[in-house]
């Protein structure tokens, strides 16, 4: 949420910075209401807000565009699984890196290749053979990704899960002019074009499972042990 509007980067999380994503009701601004015209169940609908919304994000800023050749490591998960679907509806080529375990699942939902996460990506694609990287692991892998970027490359991240100390040679960002874009706080279009996305048909939900709201415990547990394709819903008790 943005409380000073988006001209500011100023932003507030749900859960982050109040209480209130794991209940049954919640109080938010009506400017974050939105209506959303389709035929989708409340469980589907549920798997968009947090994982679509960053993931489009990173689209959004990276410029993503037809011809595109995109990278998107932590294919399996929620940002992006999401990621992988934005970055094809936009018609984008897209190498998705993953676990091997899971790469048929990854292709399923229309990646062109996968690579497993312990590829040497710089050996599979080639020095400057992409044009955008998409990727919230990080860790040891982030110099390769900067070095298969191609002169003008954009590369965005909003997480680190494997790790947010890194190095890379600082002449290939510099020498190839390549933008390195940090996103938090989403764009003005972000949720519209998401919306968008979901009335026309050109994104699809992807519920790995669902867990009544009491068994919070368990969805977290299940969640830690990354066997998981898409995301994992909570259902509240029924009003009444």
């Amino acid at each position: 949420m943005r409380p000073r509007g988006f001209d500011s980067l100023e932003n507030i999380w749900m859960a982050s910075d109040f209480d209130g994503a794991f209940a049954q009701y919640v109080k938010v601004p009506a400017s974050e209401v939105f209506t959303v015209d389709c035929d989708w169940t409340d469980v589907e609908l549920g798997t968009i807000p947090c994982a679509y919304g960053t993931a489009e994000n990173m689209i959004h800023r990276a410029r993503v565009a037809r011809g595109d050749h995109v990278v998107v490591t932590g294919a399996s998960g929620g940002v992006g699984s999401a990621a992988v679907q934005l970055a094809l509806r936009r018609g984008a080529t897209v190498t998705a890196v993953a676990a091997g375990a899971k790469a048929a699942q990854v292709l399923a939902i229309g990646a062109d290749r996968v690579l497993d996460r312990d590829d040497d990506v710089v050996a599979e694609l080639g020095a400057e053979s992409v044009d955008v990287v998409i990727d919230n692991v990080s860790g040891p892998g982030f110099g390769a990704l900067v070095e298969v970027l191609r002169t003008g490359g954009r590369y965005a991240s909003s997480g680190a899960i494997a790790g947010p100390i890194v190095s890379f040679d600082k002449r290939t960002f510099y020498l190839r002019d390549i933008t390195l874009i940090g996103c938090t706080a989403w764009d003005e279009p972000v949720f519209p074009s998401l919306i968008s996305a979901i009335e026309r048909g050109e994104i699809r939900p992807l519920v790995a499972g669902t867990f009544p709201l009491e068994r919070i415990a368990d969805a977290q547990r299940e969640f830690l042990e990354k066997r998981h394709v898409g995301k994992l819903v909570l259902i509240p008790p029924p009003v009444g």
